[in-house]
């Protein structure tokens, strides 16, 4: 069990640590709003974490279909993607010219936390490799207990860097001024737009091999 949750704590690591778009957001709004605005984006995304780990791990049937599934989410999150970039180019302009009203940084940090998190196709995929997961470390039969020992390894490992993250963010940039800071922005809306063309990419993909799948079934039905 120790094994399994040291796994899991190294997986969740590796996933929360990879550049992305919470990453991205943490950034943004750790200039504007200091730690607290930084932490708040990586606790929202827990959120976001721990609803497509309980789906997951409890098995509602939902993953079972990842494909299907995947593409409404991506389609919501590659959205997201597009508002953000726009609205942090667009803040980059107005954002720095006078008070900021720190309580409302705050809570659009977690909001943006919590659905870039719910609005990314990469938790389907992760989840829905569970099993592999689970195989690679020797659990080939996993019971409950196997999953909460997971899901807690997980959650830890999360909730970690979430504290991690946001005080390198808040280090790095506390001292910023407002002509690096518009920088950074800018910076930050061209990746986010990477980050949604590049979801919107792996969506056509995605459309375009299911598709091919569907054409051969049907062509070896006919025959």
């Amino acid at each position: 069990m120790i094994a399994l949750f040291v796994s899991a704590f190294v997986l969740g690591l590796i996933f929360n640590a990879a550049p992305g778009a919470v990453f991205a957001e943490t950034i943004r709004q750790g200039v504007r709003g200091g730690y607290r605005a930084a932490l708040l984006v990586q606790i929202g995304s827990l959120a976001g974490d721990a609803l497509w780990a309980v789906l997951g791990l409890v098995g509602v049937g939902l993953l079972l279909q990842a494909e299907s599934l995947r593409v409404p989410v991506g389609i919501a999150g590659t959205a997201y993607l597009l508002w953000l970039s726009i609205d942090s180019w667009r803040a980059s302009s107005v954002e720095f010219g006078g008070q900021v009203d720190v309580s409302k940084v705050q809570k659009g940090a977690l909001r943006a936390g919590v659905m870039l998190s719910v609005t990314n196709p990469q938790n389907v995929a992760y989840w829905a490799s569970l099993g592999s997961a689970m195989g690679a470390v020797g659990v080939h039969s996993p019971t409950a207990a196997h999953y909460a020992i997971f899901f807690a390894g997980f959650m830890v490992s999360s909730f970690v860097w979430a504290f991690i993250c946001a005080a390198l963010v808040a280090r790095v940039f506390r001292n910023a001024s407002a002509g690096w800071a518009k920088l950074t922005y800018r910076a930050c809306a061209i990746a986010l737009l990477l980050l949604a063309l590049s979801s919107l990419r792996d969506l056509v993909s995605a459309s375009s091999a299911q598709n091919k799948k569907v054409s051969v079934v049907v062509h070896r039905g006919t025959v």
